[in-house]
């Protein structure tokens, strides 16, 4: 940390993302890709149900209603994320020390150009349904950069999640491990 006073927020945040009561959440490499992969799949359902509700014609409210259940683990998958790395994306950069602040702008390269390379992808697509259709898919265009605007907004939360590191072994667990 710098040697900026912290503010009543940054405390705060600082405490509840070092809260390791939710660590069984993310203890394990496989638990975090698995709380990643949760995310990103409620993610996509939420913006698939979006896509449906915007697209159809008279459609009844039940991809709403869907959306809202959804919500909900959503932002547990968004907690647990955040909590196993300690807040890396959500704290603000004078809080974090010079490691954290460091994996921090790893973390926002890597989904920068996982990003660009997810938009160019889009737009070949669009190109190519377009020359293939003679006219570009209007219909398509907005939900589509929509969803590249929503990847590209929590692409650096899942590379954190996926980067983040097993927690140290507490000392007094080893030494009572190697007694036995």
């Amino acid at each position: 940390m710098t040697t900026t006073r912290l503010t009543r927020y940054d405390r705060s945040m600082l405490r509840l993302m070092n809260d390791r009561r939710g660590q069984a959440w993310y203890a394990t490499a496989a638990r975090r890709r698995l709380a990643v992969a949760a995310h990103v799949t409620l993610t996509v359902a939420i913006g698939a149900l979006m896509t449906h509700f915007f697209l159809a014609k008279g459609e009844l409210l039940w991809p709403v209603a869907v959306m809202a259940v959804l919500l909900l683990p959503w932002m547990v998958a968004t907690g647990v994320i955040n909590g196993a790395t300690r807040g890396l994306l959500e704290l603000r950069e004078h809080v974090l020390d010079e490691r954290q602040s460091a994996e921090r702008s790893r973390v926002l390269a890597r989904a920068h150009r996982m990003t660009t390379l997810l938009l160019a992808a889009a737009a070949i697509a669009l190109l190519i349904t377009g020359g293939v259709e003679g006219d570009a898919p209007k219909a398509y265009a907005a939900p589509l950069l929509i969803a590249v605007l929503v990847v590209h907004w929590v692409m650096p939360l899942w590379v954190a999640g996926l980067l983040a590191q097993d927690e140290p072994a507490d000392d007094e667990a080893m030494e009572a491990g190697q007694h036995n």
